[in-house]
């Protein structure tokens, strides 16, 4: 699974894998922690983060949705995502 982005200790993840459930999502881990979220949404759906890097994953992910859009669509098709900014 490529890290697509790293910040403040969070990592942000994608599956590199056709057929990936939907909807569209993204793996966030800090520490032992490590939730799933929905990219039209930027809301958590499955999982838990400390408030502050759920506050930080959230903010990021609505910075970057066009981005991490376009990437689902890319690990859809087999290819490798792009790397995002992180959250400065």
């Amino acid at each position: 699974m490529p890290t697509i982005s790293m910040f403040y200790g969070i990592i942000i993840r994608m599956y590199f894998a056709p057929g990936e459930h939907q909807p569209p999502h993204f793996h966030v881990y800090y520490n032992e922690f490590k939730a799933s979220v929905d990219i039209h949404s930027c809301e958590v759906i499955d999982g838990n983060l400390p408030i502050r890097q759920t506050k930080l994953a959230l903010a990021w992910a609505e910075l970057h949705q066009e981005d991490l859009l376009a990437d689902w669509t890319l690990v859809m098709n087999g290819e490798e995502p792009f790397k995002i900014q992180p959250l400065q």
